[in-house]
């Protein structure tokens, strides 16, 4: 048994006694010999790439490649007060809007009449004002939300009201209004569903550690993810990406939408094409100690080498790389035709940015969303010889549930509970030899690089 099939087979036989009441609330299976288009809305920070496990699901169980649709929010993150503006950030009437137009254009190159609508995080908010306030009543079929803080990341009277996810606010006070004399949060006739935590995600907890509220009070429980109306799923011990991105969250939707059974199994192609988009970060210049954030902007003029890599050591196949390009205003790299059995190592190179090398287990299946993000080096950074960066980025890092290491070592940094997903070395010397960051069965082998002639290694996790 492969190791995509030994994660698959624990993640399903974990999340089996849920979707076993599952089963029974699914919507009626579809007959429509063309499945509906799926529109995926990613979280807050976050881009497309995300998606890439799950649409390799969706693709195994035989929706088609050309009616999965993951959308790039170009500003991703939400504003501190959403009635300000603020540089490099969307209001949530922005959202909705740049969400509304992706529906639209996905309905007229596919020709169908209604999407299906999946959201993780943030995307959920969009999603809920789209289809209560942008028209998506008519055009959407399914909603279903994994990890959206639907009751706040914090419900606090009088406290930073003004924020999207403020639970005493008033973008989530006028969506969570009453719809029906049942009391229905949802907005019908839209087949809603929720994912949820039972206990471990970040942004539903009482305690206000993860948010900058250590010792105090939220107001908001493991709950505050479901909705009144919604089919809402608990699945234990998973963490707030994973009710989207992880195998088991798939599984609850793929049932949720078909009426159907799945694979969570990854079906390999044997020569995948690979594309994607390279991004920056932005900076704001009114607030520089705000320091860098996330966006979803190309950047034009970046350069991209690939290189197969030893499974063992990290180090090249080859002195050339399999694959170069330097990136044009679309920001658009690819296709990279793959072999599915070799890892990679991505080295994005840009002006303003540091030389990262980003190593990546192999791919079994194609993906037009390999988004990759060249990073900066700290001020707090600069003084080690190597910089090593362990990344999940569709999910966290928790000690008392995840088997993982770095560099054979716990990684450093990482706290009890699922709040962070990634961790760093600083190593005191960049000779090169093998590091590798181990996560519940994946590895992922790189090389250190030297930080002071401005390179970073950067391990990503896949699963």
């Amino acid at each position: 048994m492969n190791l995509l099939s030994r994660m698959s087979r624990r993640r399903l036989l974990a999340a089996a006694a849920p979707l076993v009441l599952l089963a029974a609330c699914a919507t009626p299976a579809l007959q429509d010999t063309a499945p509906p288009p799926i529109v995926f809305v990613h979280g807050n920070g976050d881009s497309a790439a995300l998606w890439q496990t799950t649409l390799w699901r969706f693709e195994s169980n035989g929706w088609p490649r050309e009616r999965l649709h993951a959308i790039d929010l170009p500003y991703p993150l939400a504003r501190n007060d959403d009635t300000k503006p603020q540089p490099g950030r969307t209001s949530t009437a922005e959202h909705m809007a740049f969400l509304r137009a992706e529906v639209e254009k996905v309905l007229k190159t596919t020709g169908a009449s209604q999407v299906v609508l999946v959201g993780n995080s943030r995307g959920g908010n969009a999603i809920r004002n789209y289809i209560q306030n942008g028209g998506g009543a008519a055009t959407v079929s399914h909603a279903i939300l994994g990890g959206t803080p639907n009751h706040g990341v914090q419900a606090i009277k009088g406290f930073n009201e003004g924020s999207e996810f403020s639970g005493t606010g008033p973008f989530l006070t006028a969506l969570n209004a009453p719809k029906n004399m049942a009391g229905d949060e949802v907005t019908g006739p839209v087949h809603w569903m929720t994912i949820r935590s039972d206990a471990n995600d970040k942004f539903a907890q009482p305690d206000g550690r993860w948010i900058g509220l250590a010792g105090k009070p939220t107001f908001v429980t493991s709950e505050g993810p479901a909705l009144s109306g919604a089919l809402n799923v608990v699945i234990p011990r998973i963490d707030h990406r994973e009710t989207s991105f992880s195998a088991q969250a798939f599984d609850a939707t793929w049932l949720f939408i078909t009426g159907r059974p799945s694979t969570t199994r990854i079906r390999p192609e044997e020569r995948p094409r690979l594309s994607g988009k390279v991004t920056g970060l932005g900076v704001d210049s009114r607030d520089p100690a705000t320091g860098s954030f996330s966006n979803n902007l190309p950047l034009p003029g970046a350069e991209l080498a690939i290189y197969a890599v030893d499974p063992r050591t990290g180090e090249r196949r080859g002195a050339a790389p399999t694959y170069r390009t330097t990136v044009g205003a679309n920001g658009r790299w690819g296709p990279f035709e793959a072999d599915s059995q070799t890892p990679y190592e991505f080295v994005v190179a840009a002006p303003g940015y540091a030389t990262t090398h980003i190593y990546r287990s192999p791919f079994p299946r194609g993906s037009e969303i390999v988004h990759l993000r060249p990073e900066r080096i700290a001020e707090a950074d600069r003084g080690a010889a190597a910089l090593v960066t362990m990344t999940r980025p569709r999910g966290y890092l928790d000690p008392a549930r995840d088997r993982m290491a770095l560099d054979g070592a716990p990684p450093p940094g990482v706290p009890a509970g699922a709040g962070v997903a990634s961790a760093k070395l600083k190593l005191p010397t960049a000779a090169p030899r093998p590091v590798a960051a181990e996560f519940n069965g994946e590895r992922v082998v790189g090389r250190p690089w030297p930080a002071a002639e401005g390179h970073v290694t950067v391990l990503e996790l896949t699963y």
